[in-house]
Protein backbone atom coordinates (compact mmCIF):
# COMPACT_ATOMS: atom_id res chain seq x y z
CA UNK A 1 0.00 0.00 0.00
CA UNK A 2 1.57 3.27 -1.12
CA UNK A 3 0.62 6.24 1.09
CA UNK A 4 1.54 9.88 0.61
CA UNK A 5 1.19 12.23 3.57
CA UNK A 6 0.69 15.81 2.45
CA UNK A 7 3.32 17.17 4.85
CA UNK A 8 6.94 16.63 5.73
CA UNK A 9 6.17 17.12 9.44
CA UNK A 10 7.37 13.89 11.14
CA UNK A 11 4.43 14.02 13.58
CA UNK A 12 1.90 13.84 10.75
CA UNK A 13 3.79 11.09 8.93
CA UNK A 14 4.06 8.99 12.11
CA UNK A 15 0.37 9.48 12.96
CA UNK A 16 -0.65 8.40 9.46
CA UNK A 17 1.63 5.36 9.61
CA UNK A 18 0.25 4.25 12.98
CA UNK A 19 -3.35 4.79 11.88
CA UNK A 20 -2.87 2.70 8.72
CA UNK A 21 -1.00 0.00 10.68
CA UNK A 22 -3.90 -0.32 13.12
CA UNK A 23 -6.54 -0.48 10.40
CA UNK A 24 -4.62 -2.67 7.94
CA UNK A 25 -2.17 -4.66 10.11
CA UNK A 26 -1.39 -7.38 7.55
CA UNK A 27 -0.72 -5.12 4.58
CA UNK A 28 2.82 -3.85 3.91
CA UNK A 29 2.93 -0.06 3.92
CA UNK A 30 5.16 2.33 2.01
CA UNK A 31 4.61 5.81 3.44
CA UNK A 32 6.32 9.12 2.86
CA UNK A 33 5.62 12.81 3.20
CA UNK A 34 5.73 15.54 0.61
CA UNK A 35 5.51 19.28 1.03
CA UNK A 36 2.28 20.81 -0.29
CA UNK A 37 0.29 23.95 0.35
CA UNK A 38 -2.78 23.77 2.55
CA UNK A 39 -4.45 26.58 0.63
CA UNK A 40 -5.49 28.16 3.93
CA UNK A 41 -3.81 30.54 6.35
CA UNK A 42 -0.75 29.38 8.32
CA UNK A 43 -2.99 29.26 11.37
CA UNK A 44 -6.50 28.15 10.39
CA UNK A 45 -8.93 29.98 12.66
CA UNK A 46 -12.11 27.94 12.27
CA UNK A 47 -13.37 24.40 11.95
CA UNK A 48 -14.30 25.02 8.32
CA UNK A 49 -10.95 26.55 7.35
CA UNK A 50 -9.09 23.69 9.05
CA UNK A 51 -11.24 21.11 7.24
CA UNK A 52 -10.60 22.86 3.89
CA UNK A 53 -6.87 22.79 4.61
CA UNK A 54 -6.90 19.02 5.16
CA UNK A 55 -8.87 18.39 1.95
CA UNK A 56 -6.64 20.71 -0.06
CA UNK A 57 -3.52 18.99 1.26
CA UNK A 58 -4.83 15.53 0.32
CA UNK A 59 -5.88 16.70 -3.16
CA UNK A 60 -2.55 18.46 -3.76
CA UNK A 61 -0.71 15.28 -2.82
CA UNK A 62 -2.90 13.27 -5.22
CA UNK A 63 -2.11 15.74 -8.00
CA UNK A 64 1.64 15.55 -7.36
CA UNK A 65 1.81 11.77 -6.75
CA UNK A 66 -1.12 10.31 -8.76
CA UNK A 67 0.26 6.75 -8.77
CA UNK A 68 -0.17 6.32 -4.99
CA UNK A 69 -2.96 4.36 -3.33
CA UNK A 70 -3.80 6.89 -0.59
CA UNK A 71 -3.21 10.56 0.09
CA UNK A 72 -3.47 11.92 3.62
CA UNK A 73 -4.11 15.55 4.53
CA UNK A 74 -3.78 16.58 8.18
CA UNK A 75 -4.45 20.15 9.22
CA UNK A 76 -4.38 21.51 12.75
CA UNK A 77 -6.54 24.49 13.60
CA UNK A 78 -8.07 26.59 16.30
CA UNK A 79 -11.44 28.18 16.81
CA UNK A 80 -12.58 30.81 19.27
CA UNK A 81 -15.53 29.66 21.38
CA UNK A 82 -16.92 32.38 23.60
CA UNK A 83 -13.88 33.79 25.44
CA UNK A 84 -11.60 30.79 24.87
CA UNK A 85 -9.72 29.21 21.99
CA UNK A 86 -10.15 25.53 21.15
CA UNK A 87 -7.58 23.41 19.32
CA UNK A 88 -8.15 20.37 17.08
CA UNK A 89 -7.22 18.91 13.69
CA UNK A 90 -8.94 17.46 10.64
CA UNK A 91 -7.69 14.42 8.73
CA UNK A 92 -8.76 13.62 5.18
CA UNK A 93 -7.74 10.39 3.46
CA UNK A 94 -8.38 10.01 -0.27
CA UNK A 95 -8.00 7.16 -2.73
CA UNK A 96 -8.86 7.11 -6.42
CA UNK A 97 -12.57 6.61 -5.66
CA UNK A 98 -13.16 7.26 -1.96
CA UNK A 99 -12.70 9.90 0.74
CA UNK A 100 -12.66 9.45 4.48
CA UNK A 101 -12.70 12.21 7.09
CA UNK A 102 -11.90 12.28 10.79
CA UNK A 103 -11.48 14.96 13.42
CA UNK A 104 -9.41 14.89 16.57
CA UNK A 105 -10.58 15.55 20.08
CA UNK A 106 -10.82 19.20 21.04
CA UNK A 107 -9.06 20.88 23.93
CA UNK A 108 -8.87 24.46 25.13
CA UNK A 109 -5.72 26.53 25.21
CA UNK A 110 -4.44 28.37 28.29
CA UNK A 111 -4.97 32.12 28.43
CA UNK A 112 -1.26 32.93 27.92
CA UNK A 113 -1.23 30.95 24.65
CA UNK A 114 -4.56 32.41 23.55
CA UNK A 115 -3.28 35.96 24.12
CA UNK A 116 -0.32 35.33 21.83
CA UNK A 117 -2.59 33.83 19.18
CA UNK A 118 -4.79 36.92 19.41
CA UNK A 119 -1.63 38.97 18.79
CA UNK A 120 -1.07 37.08 15.52
CA UNK A 121 1.19 34.19 16.54
CA UNK A 122 0.65 30.70 15.16
CA UNK A 123 -0.21 28.12 17.86
CA UNK A 124 3.15 26.35 17.61
CA UNK A 125 5.06 29.61 17.99
CA UNK A 126 2.88 30.67 20.92
CA UNK A 127 3.51 27.30 22.60
CA UNK A 128 7.26 27.69 22.12
CA UNK A 129 7.18 31.13 23.76
CA UNK A 130 5.01 30.11 26.73
CA UNK A 131 6.74 26.77 27.36
CA UNK A 132 10.30 27.86 26.45
CA UNK A 133 10.57 25.29 23.64
CA UNK A 134 11.64 25.24 20.00
CA UNK A 135 9.63 23.72 17.16
CA UNK A 136 7.20 21.90 19.48
CA UNK A 137 4.75 21.49 16.60
CA UNK A 138 7.09 18.88 15.12
CA UNK A 139 7.28 17.11 18.46
CA UNK A 140 4.62 16.79 21.16
CA UNK A 141 2.66 19.96 20.31
CA UNK A 142 0.34 21.93 22.56
CA UNK A 143 -1.55 18.82 23.62
CA UNK A 144 1.65 17.08 24.71
CA UNK A 145 2.91 20.12 26.56
CA UNK A 146 -0.42 20.53 28.36
CA UNK A 147 -0.95 16.84 29.24
CA UNK A 148 2.64 16.07 30.17
CA UNK A 149 2.77 13.82 27.10
CA UNK A 150 -0.09 11.63 28.27
CA UNK A 151 -1.43 12.49 24.80
CA UNK A 152 1.04 13.93 22.33
CA UNK A 153 0.42 15.28 18.87
CA UNK A 154 1.03 11.89 17.22
CA UNK A 155 -1.55 10.19 19.45
CA UNK A 156 -4.04 13.01 18.90
CA UNK A 157 -3.76 12.75 15.10
CA UNK A 158 -3.52 8.94 15.02
CA UNK A 159 -7.07 8.44 16.23
CA UNK A 160 -8.42 10.87 13.62
CA UNK A 161 -6.49 8.98 10.91
CA UNK A 162 -8.22 5.80 12.07
CA UNK A 163 -11.61 7.54 11.93
CA UNK A 164 -10.84 8.77 8.40
CA UNK A 165 -10.04 5.19 7.35
CA UNK A 166 -13.44 3.81 8.37
CA UNK A 167 -14.87 4.03 4.81
CA UNK A 168 -11.84 2.12 3.46
CA UNK A 169 -12.22 -0.63 6.06
CA UNK A 170 -16.00 -0.88 5.43
CA UNK A 171 -16.27 -0.43 1.67
CA UNK A 172 -19.62 -2.23 1.49
CA UNK A 173 -21.15 0.44 3.77
CA UNK A 174 -19.49 3.42 2.06
CA UNK A 175 -20.02 3.06 -1.69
Amino acid sequence: MNIIVASINPVKIQAALLGFQHMFPKIPLDIRGISVSSGVSRQPMSDNETYRGAITRARQAAYIEPQSDFWVGIEGGIEPIEDEISSFAWVVVCSQNQMGKGRTSTFFLPEKVAQLINQGYELGDADDIVFGRQNSKQENGAVGLLTGDVIDRVALYEQAVIMALIPFKNTELYP
